[in-house]
């Protein structure tokens, strides 16, 4: 049986206007509202595992999926959440709202997927629909650099959340040209009869997701969000030392209870593989990776040229400061 991410969606209907750029301070005893632009599945265990382990600090945190990240990051921007998941450079810049991204959770480890049967190589996308996680997300950014380096126009970019669910489109054959991420590729592999095949990606170093907030909530809130920073450091590096424990730590704190028992297996090659690629990084994040991010979404044409650009309006790294100071 293959795991349906669409059976662990936990989505939020409507959503939440976009409102005031003032941010929301936490009463000390509310939980910290995370919004997360995408579904429940096992790339978020890592991050479910690391909220826990804040609660039994005595910092309540709540995580709620959004069937998008534009979503997720106007309940940021209203106050309705204080946290968001994702890597907003292009929202900032073009709004001036007062985020600020300030953990970086994971690097961009997609492969561009076409159908053989239907196309070969890059330039045959020349024209072409082609299908990207969400509007604004690393994936756009990806496929766009791609459209730039090889010359070509894609006639629309259609969003849908979700590797396995785009996986799930090309092998029902409803799109024919999209990205995915490792997992999905295998399935890819196991289940398409040779059908797909991957396009050729170099040279690109970027920021996938990462924790963002209203600059209000994060120097009011510093002390619960070096807390989650601490948790978040720990338990990347726990499953980098060992991925088997995010199998152990689903089960002990009962995460993803629908997951089908068979799918325990995936959940440790998962982690087994994006430790092996590097995708969640160790440190939280610095300021040349915030650089490199910036040139890679100026070169796809998401923000202007990174001459013109200050780090400092994107991070704030005060947070992962304090934790990786706490840790030593």
């Amino acid at each position: 049986m293959k795991f349906s991410r669409n059976t662990l969606a936990t989505t939020v209907a409507g959503a939440f206007a976009l409102a005031s750029l003032s941010g929301a301070a936490v009463a000390d005893d509310d939980p910290i509202q995370i919004a997360f632009g995408d579904i429940a599945s096992i790339e978020s265990l890592n991050l479910l595992i690391a909220i826990e382990r804040t609660k039994e600090r005595g910092v309540p945190v709540e995580l709620t999926f959004f069937n998008s990240e534009d979503v997720a990051t106007q309940a940021v921007v209203s106050g309705q959440a204080d946290i968001g998941v994702g890597a907003p450079y292009a929202f900032i810049q073009n709004s001036g709202a007062p985020l600020r991204m300030f953990y970086r959770m994971s690097t961009l480890l997609f492969f561009p997927v076409v159908n053989g049967e239907v196309y070969s190589g890059w330039e045959d996308l020349d024209g072409e629909e082609v299908a990207v996680h969400s509007r604004g997300s690393g994936t756009e950014a990806l496929m766009r650099l791609m459209e730039s380096i090889h010359d070509i126009e894609f006639s629309n970019i259609s969003y849908v959340p979700g590797a396995e669910v785009r996986a799930g489109a090309l092998l029902q054959g409803t799109i024919n040209a999209t990205i995915v991420d490792p997992a999905s590729w295998r399935l890819l592999e196991e289940e398409g009869e040779g059908r797909f095949q991957r396009l050729p990606v170099e040279g690109v170093n970027a920021t996938d997701e990462a924790l963002y907030a209203n600059i209000t909530f994060l120097e009011e809130q510093a002390d619960d969000v070096q807390v989650l920073v601490e948790e978040l450091l720990g338990t990347w590096n726990d499953i980098a030392d060992d991925p088997q424990i995010v199998g152990d730590l689903r089960e002990e704190y009962d995460l993803l209870p629908d997951l089908p028992a068979e799918m325990d297996d995936e959940v440790v090659a998962f982690y087994e593989e994006a430790v092996e690629n590097g995708v969640f990084p160790l440190d939280g994040g610095q300021p040349e990776d915030a650089g490199d991010d910036l040139e890679f979404l100026a070169a796809a044409g998401q923000v202007d040229s990174p001459e013109e650009l200050n780090i400092e309006d994107y991070w704030h790294f005060e947070a992962l400061e304090a934790a990786r100071a706490a840790q030593d």
